[in-house]
């Protein structure tokens, strides 16, 4: 195969280059701090309430200030925000609780924040992470977001959607989406090997994508793996490495995706923007500013694109204020990147604590200006499990799972919008109703966007 450099590849075709580099990786604490126990009876809204946009300044004290000052892209007249329960459990599957139980205490940080020991489950439980009195809280709090509950990876149809000051651009994509975790998995069974998969195993996780809308784009295929190395010294770490099949040529071409700080060509996002934070931890130094009850998106209550292709999202098309917001308990962590020319000067991230997800990221430019607002929506597996169902080891997902992502760059008005609508972590099963190794090596195999290629 044949070896891209990055100008090689940002000489490709937009049409080729945006989806490729796109799906290669597919928040000041607030004043609202009380205690989890009156948090929601101290909020002027309840469970069950629906705050409208002449109703929203009941809403200020219980979000991020980075949200309020710049509400007038999330909140709109015609909104109607369900208020769900505070705090809800939405705690992980017991295999992954009982990883971290038979772990504890194993992982370490290394001397340039690089994670030792780690096997499965959460590497530092959240609970004990001391924000206040430990220089190295927000960093841990990162290494449990790498690690965060996940069930078997993703599979899932996405829409991808182009937005300029409310204007969506006829530029879009559709496809699928699939990522294998194939280390340090929580099922019983493959903690006897060390919690890999597949034997010798040297990557983390597998991605891949397939796009099939619009026409002119549709067949692209494309591979990335992350390695195990990357969790490691920066001397020893391994890039990811991604292989796309580009079918105007017919070939499978392996490319470069050095530059993950590089803004996506046509687009609001880096790569490492993708679910907040994308990127590998250990490139960066981590600060934790600060634990907070906010107000976020949760359990959305749509069935989302295609099934309602309707949906509201507001003006800018980049809002979930006319969906189900919960309260939430929070951490705030800030970096700054070890890394010469990245474009953020700093992003604070806003993390749950029971979920170790994202809720909300503020990135700002260089100047020290707010530059990006990124937020999620999600929905919980439980109440899904029509799609999303157990498997052997985990008899109950209990997965609270993103299904869409949302950036805003509130510097130009200009967005993008990424819709997950059957997002699940079930893995592949057997006849017998196991996990299928075969399965997942095929999947994970560059060998099989070759074959699906021609």
């Amino acid at each position: 195969m044949s070896s891209y450099s990055t100008p090689a590849v940002s000489a490709m075709k937009p049409i080729v280059w945006i989806p490729v580099i796109l799906m290669m990786l597919l928040v000041f604490p607030t004043q609202f701090s009380q205690a989890a126990d009156d948090a929601g009876q101290s909020a002027p809204f309840k469970e069950g309430d629906v705050i409208t946009h002449d109703q929203v300044e009941k809403l200020k004290a219980a979000l991020p200030p980075e949200i309020w000052d710049n509400r007038s892209f999330i909140f709109y007249k015609g909104m109607e925000m369900k208020i769900g329960p505070s705090f809800r459990d939405y705690s992980p599957a017991q295999a992954y609780k009982d990883a971290t139980t038979k772990f504890e205490g194993q992982s370490k940080l290394g001397p340039e924040g690089n994670l030792d020991g780690y096997i499965a489950g959460q590497p530092f439980p959240m609970e004990a992470i001391d924000c206040s009195g430990d220089p190295n809280a927000g960093l841990k709090i990162m290494w449990d977001f790498d690690y965060q509950w996940d069930g078997d990876g993703t599979e899932a149809s996405f829409l991808y959607s182009y937005w300029d000051r409310g204007e969506r651009l006829p530029l879009y994509y559709e496809g699928v989406s699939k990522i294998l975790k194939l280390s340090n998995r929580v099922e019983p069974y493959f903690l006897e090997s060390g919690g890999d998969i597949l034997k010798k195993e040297k990557r983390k996780y597998a991605f891949r994508i397939r796009v099939d809308a619009p026409f002119d784009s549709r067949g692209i295929l494309v591979m990335t793996y992350r390695y195990k190395s990357s969790d490691g010294l920066m001397v020893d770490a391994t890039n990811d490495d991604t292989w796309v099949y580009v079918p105007s040529l017919r070939r499978v071409r392996r490319i470069s995706t050095a530059q993950r700080t590089d803004a996506v060509s046509g687009t609001d996002f880096t790569l490492d923007d993708m679910y907040s934070f994308g990127g590998i931890v250990a490139q960066y130094n981590w600060e934790c500013l600060g634990e907070m009850d906010i107000l976020a998106p949760a359990n959305t209550t749509s069935k989302g694109y295609p099934y309602e292709k309707d949906q509201n999202f507001g003006p800018y098309g980049l809002s979930f204020a006319n969906d189900n917001w919960e309260m939430r308990h929070a951490v705030k962590v800030r970096f700054t990147s070890k890394l010469p020319d990245h474009p953020y000067s700093k992003k604070d991230i806003y993390v749950d604590k029971e979920t170790a997800k994202a809720l909300y990221s503020f990135a700002y430019d260089q100047k020290g200006d707010l530059w990006k607002i990124i937020y999620h929506n999600a929905r919980w597996s439980e109440d899904n499990a029509d799609y999303y169902v157990g498997w052997p080891g985990v008899e109950q997902p209990r997965d609270l799972r993103n299904i869409s992502d949302v950036i805003v760059n509130v510097q130009t008005g200009t967005g993008n919008r990424i819709e997950f609508w059957d997002s699940h972590g079930t893995p592949y099963l057997d006849k017998e109703g196991k996990v299928s190794k075969s399965q997942i090596r095929k999947t994970a195999s560059v060998g099989d966007i070759q074959r699906m290629g021609r």
